[in-house]
């Protein structure tokens, strides 16, 4: 296996035809300051997040960036790789690099530069999840990279949702099978329940509408909603999610309803 473990989601790139107001946006769901990098690109940061967004399709996720421990670590896991690039991102230092999975998303690795200290509700960017015409290829793919998966979920035998973690978290990345290769949602991990009420107040007094939940998942066993960006992207936070040693082997959902929300009606992808 790939010395990948372990890895934590960093930050990610989200575009959209009109960036700034975007990042605005952004900048006012998550109480985050808003700052330009020029380029029509623009940084989103806050509490243990980070959002870069940049002009381009509605909604588009063009990569995800992952921070490894040292620089040790992210020098052995680019020699266990066979094809990488270098890569560029403002929110990381040199050595950064970046491979593409099947439907051309680029996964980014590297060393964080050096960040100020940020306030604001708890919300750490954690997870990323992508919907997929190539759902065993997407499969293979991060597994080769080292992820471990935690859970699936079947249909009559047929794959329809993998969850993979690159941390004892119970995913960092996840895929589902649908009719088109697109971004699904990302997700800010808070301390526990009462965050997820503060953070459904703050939707309401911004009155933002919440798209689905609150509830419970079943794979990640972790409460959550969902809301919608300005560009139809899902945002989705979370609380009390699953721990998993890397020893733990994955289990098996059916493909139903319950199994995306243990508390009431799902987003059946396909």
């Amino acid at each position: 296996m790939n010395p990948l473990w372990p890895a934590r989601l960093h930050h990610l790139r989200r575009d959209s035809p009109q960036p700034e107001r975007l990042a605005k946006f952004y900048g006012e769901l998550l109480g985050d300051r808003v700052e330009p990098l020029g380029g029509d690109a623009w940084l989103v940061a806050g509490r243990d997040r980070r959002l870069v967004v940049g002009k381009g399709i509605a909604g588009a996720v063009p990569y995800f960036a992952l921070q490894m421990q040292d620089l040790a670590h992210l020098a052995s896991f680019r020699q266990a790789l066979e094809k990488t690039e270098d890569f560029r991102s403002p929110l990381f230092g040199e050595g950064a690099f970046a491979v593409a999975d099947p439907d051309g998303r680029q996964v980014v690795f590297g060393l964080p530069r050096k960040e100020a200290h940020a306030e604001g509700l708890p919300g750490r960017l954690q997870h990323f999840v992508c919907a997929t015409k190539q759902l065993p290829e997407m499969l293979g793919f991060y597994q080769g990279l080292g992820m471990i998966e935690s859970d699936r979920v079947l249909d009559q035998n047929e794959l329809t949702a993998s969850f993979l973690r690159s941390d004892p978290e119970h995913h960092s990345f996840a895929a589902f099978r649908a009719p088109e290769s697109r971004p699904d949602h990302h997700c800010y991990e808070t301390n526990g329940w009462t965050d997820i009420r503060d953070w459904a107040d703050r939707m309401g007094r911004l009155g933002i509408v919440l798209w689905w939940g609150p509830g419970r998942h079943g794979p990640g066993n972790n409460l959550f909603f969902m809301i919608e960006d300005p560009d139809g992207h899902k945002v989705e936070f979370s609380a009390e999610l699953e721990l998993m040693p890397k020893e733990v082997p994955s289990r098996t959902w059916p493909h139903e309803q319950r199994t995306l929300n243990l508390w009431g009606s799902a987003w059946m992808r396909s």
